[in-house]
């Protein structure tokens, strides 16, 4: 009598008893790739673009239309040392337009005023909604050199935040949270949501992209008067946003599954808040972070709504046409990974056909031929019973 022969080897049962917890732990030890992977980028992200704040080419005037006014420009050109990239402008009042435009982000007019008025004090011109770092630098350069002449200065505001404000960071800090509400639902809608038509999804998306701004709106508006006034305007930014967020969030969890949630946080956390502007403008960042604040959506959202509501709507198209753009590339991405999901599960049909197929006929091959005639019979039985269920099934699934 042969031995009963067992794959099971003695040992992999001591080595199970020893370590029963091992699977476990093999497969925890995988998971937690992902929050290493966030610990990694946000680090990377968070203090490359905040760690070492600095001036880079900050555009800033002196007014004045004499010679005095030149030589001051060039020297402090020269002692800048690329920090700023300092300007002269003729009149005043021509400093206040490109500071509104936000051409330049401060404006030294000398003593006796450029416009030849009688004004005793050299003056500082800043836009501390456009940016209270930027304003609060220049400052920081332009003081020393009033007091080098023995004069006080005396700054003016010409686009103060609101009063609930005091620092502009209010609009940076809305773009969280409506960033955190949208990438967020990005994991319920493509997860749970899976089982879904992709048209139900998107119908989901453009749902919670309502909600989401609607929430927005009341945190800027009646919760913390962040903004007294333009809030349909910018209520229409933050569903740009939110909905561009969420369209490509579900569109990528079609490809990336589990890996969605550290895709979507390295998109719209890790990339975006620091490239958007809402604590230092790109002429305060290295050059990697300030070449993303010119294309990326937060930074779409965040100088739209200071553009909207501090700046009369200078520039504002642009920044919307960016909130446009962003939108367009989530449809363009739920569209394809629509398509995708449609062709692979048309081959995981094909596929179960073919296996059914094949395990029928393996059945049949097992049974014992009673005889050429029953065989026959048997044969034809089979087949017509076969043909009325590939019938059945092709209205069952409109072929």
């Amino acid at each position: 009598m042969s031995p009963v022969r067992s794959d099971h080897h003695p040992d992999h049962g001591r080595e199970h008893r020893r370590n029963p917890h091992a699977a476990g732990l093999r497969h925890v030890l995988t998971h937690l790739i992902t929050p290493l992977l966030m610990c990694i980028g946000m680090g990377l992200a968070y203090l490359g673009a905040f760690a070492n704040p600095a001036p880079h080419d900050l555009p800033v005037a002196v007014v004045g239309s004499g010679k005095s006014a030149q030589l001051l420009a060039q020297s402090i050109n020269d002692k800048a040392a690329g920090e700023l990239q300092v300007r002269t402008v003729a009149h005043r009042a021509d400093a206040v337009d490109q500071l509104r435009h936000q051409d330049i982000f401060g404006a030294y007019v000398l003593k006796g005023g450029a416009d030849g008025g009688a004004r005793q004090a050299p003056e500082l011109l800043v836009a501390t909604a456009g940016s209270d770092t930027s304003a609060t630098v220049v400052q920081k350069i332009f003081t020393p050199l009033a007091a080098a002449q023995g004069q006080p200065l005396k700054v003016t505001d010409i686009a103060p935040t609101a009063k609930d404000d005091p620092t502009g960071q209010g609009i940076f800090f809305l773009l969280v949270a409506i960033s955190i509400g949208s990438y967020a639902s990005v994991a319920v809608i493509g997860g749970a949501g899976g089982v879904l038509p992709m048209r139900l999804r998107a119908a989901l998306v453009a749902g919670m992209s309502f909600v989401v701004s609607i929430l927005g709106v009341l945190f800027a508006g009646p919760v913390f008067h962040l903004v007294d006034h333009g809030l349909w305007g910018l209520w229409g930014m933050a569903w740009l946003y939110s909905a561009g967020i969420l369209l490509i969030g579900v569109g990528l969890h079609t490809f990336l599954k589990r890996w969605t949630t550290l895709g979507v946080m390295a998109l719209f956390v890790m990339l975006n808040f620091t490239s958007s502007g809402g604590i230092f403008r790109p002429e305060m960042q290295n050059g990697f972070f300030a070449a993303l604040h010119s294309f990326w959506n937060g930074a779409g959202f965040v100088e739209g709504t200071r553009s909207h509501v501090y700046f009369g709507g200078n520039g504002l198209a642009g920044h919307v046409w960016t909130l446009v753009v962003w939108l367009l590339v989530g449809a363009v991405m739920i569209t394809v990974a629509g398509l995708a999901e449609r062709r692979r599960k048309a081959a995981e049909n094909e596929a179960a056909e073919r296996a059914t197929a094949v395990a029928a006929a393996a059945v049949a091959a097992t049974v014992t031929d009673p005889g050429p005639r029953a065989g026959r019979d048997s044969a034809a039985r089979a087949t017509a019973e076969h043909a009325a269920e590939e019938e059945e099934m092709e209205e069952a699934v409109g072929v």
